[in-house]
């Protein structure tokens, strides 16, 4: 995959985010689209070697649609203007960690993971976890791989107050705040144009392979596949 062809055209989608406009680009569309998922099984197959419960997902599923649903949505444009697929046990759908690619112009493109909308009772283990032994999470977050990828830490939307059971003074508190728990590494839209086809699918490949140990955690603190 050319990663600057496919920031040119999400691009122009952006621009052009009607019907008739993505119809008469149809085929510019299916050919970068083929062309990612040829990368994402790639990304697929090495990640597998590393976590084998992904072993029997098929590439193509892991991908998600362009296509918007508008139905419940004010904003009525029919399609998205990034590419993405997301690695978890059981597919895209299921509730377990997993990892994240998006592929998009003006800074939408990322490798993130971890739980973006985890259960109520995975986000209940979670806090318990970090609040019994959160020096695992710390000594996780301290690597030079980690900091390397994800130097602004845990991520995801937050608590304004603490959680029931959990004092203000608690020394992890702003972890414990949290209602999802996600790893994020961004790319500017100038540093993918600069990257080689084989450069930028080596780059997001390393970006992927960096947030195993978090989803491992994850797992475990949640007891995924205990």
């Amino acid at each position: 995959m050319k990663p600057a062809a496919l920031l040119d055209f999400l691009a122009d989608l952006a621009r052009h985010n009607e019907r008739e406009w993505f119809q008469d680009h149809k085929a510019t569309y299916d050919q970068l689209r083929r062309d990612f998922e040829a990368d994402v099984a790639y990304w697929l197959r090495e990640l597998t070697q590393d976590e084998p419960a992904l072993a029997g997902l098929d590439a193509k599923k892991c991908v998600f649609r362009i296509y918007r649903d508008v139905r419940f949505s004010k904003v009525k444009v029919p399609y998205k203007t990034h590419f993405s697929a997301y690695f978890a046990a059981g597919g895209k759908h299921a509730d377990a960690p997993g990892r994240y690619v998006q592929i998009g112009p003006n800074g939408q493109t990322l490798v993130a993971g971890g739980l973006y909308e985890p259960t109520k009772e995975q986000v209940a283990a979670i806090r318990q976890e970090i609040d019994y032994q959160a020096e695992n999470l710390h000594e996780l977050l301290a690597t030079a791989e980690a900091r390397q990828f994800f130097p602004q830490g845990l991520q995801g939307e937050q608590l304004k107050k603490m959680p029931p059971g959990y004092e203000a003074t608690h020394p992890e508190a702003a972890w414990l705040r949290h209602k999802s728990f996600l790893l994020s590494h961004e790319l500017p839209d100038a540093e993918v144009r600069k990257l080689t086809p084989e450069a930028f699918r080596a780059h997001i490949l390393a970006a992927l392979r960096a947030l195993g140990p978090f989803g491992e955690w994850l797992k475990e603190a949640t007891a995924v596949g205990a």
